[in-house]
C-alpha cells in the first residue's frame, strides 16, 4: 500500500483522532414550524442548529444516549440506538488510539496488531453509522441525511486494514 509500515501506527492514531472531528451525518430540514433545522452528527455528539423556529432557536448539543432517549417510542428510536452503538464502537477506537499513542511498545506486543484493530473499529463504526443513516431515511426523518463522515470512516478503516506491516 502507499503507507510505509513504520508510519502505520501514527496514521492509525491520526485517522482515529481526525474521525472524531468529522460529522458522520449532516441533515438540513426546512419548513419546521416556520423555520429550519441543521443536524450535525459527530460520532460522540449531535449539534442541532435552529433557525427561525419559535421556542427552539439556537444551538442544542446532545450525546447519542440522550438523543436516543429523546426519541424513545418514536419511529426514529432505532436509528438513534444504532447511532449510540456506533458511538460505542468509535469510543473503543478512541481508547485504543490513546493507549497506542501513550504506550506504543506495549500496544505493539498485543496479540492483535493495533493498526489493524483500529482499522477494524473505524470500518465497523462507519458501517454502523451507514446503517443509522439508512434508518433515518427509511423511518421518515425529514430532510436528506448526507453521510459525509461515513465515507471517511470506511476509507480510513480500509486503508488501515490493508497497510503492509512487514518490516
Amino acid at each position: 500500500m502507499w503507507v510505509r509500515s513504520e508510519y502505520a501506527g501514527e496514521l492509525a492514531v491520526l485517522t482515529t483522532w481526525l474521525s472524531a472531528l468529522i460529522p458522520w451525518n449532516v441533515t438540513f430540514v426546512s419548513g419546521v414550524a416556520g423555520g429550519s433545522l441543521l443536524f450535525v452528527r459527530f460520532p460522540l455528539l449531535q449539534v442541532r442548529y435552529s433557525f427561525g423556529v419559535p421556542l427552539a432557536a439556537g444551538i442544542t448539543v446532545a450525546d447519542p444516549l440522550s438523543a436516543a432517549a429523546f426519541q424513545r417510542g418514536q419511529a426514529l428510536e432505532l436509528a438513534y440506538q444504532v447511532w449510540a452503538f456506533g458511538a460505542a464502537v468509535f469510543a473503543a477506537a478512541l481508547v485504543v488510539s490513546v493507549v497506542y499513542y501513550r504506550r506504543e511498545s506495549w500496544a505493539e506486543s498485543w496479540p492483535v496488531d493495533p493498526v489493524r484493530l483500529l482499522g477494524a473499529l473505524l470500518l465497523g463504526a462507519g458501517l454502523v453509522f451507514a446503517g443509522a443513516t439508512y434508518l433515518l431515511l427509511s423511518r421518515g426523518f425529514p430532510g436528506l441525511p448526507v453521510p459525509l463522515g461515513v465515507v471517511f470512516f470506511v476509507l480510513f478503516g480500509g486503508v488501515l486494514l490493508t497497510v503492509d506491516r512487514t518490516d
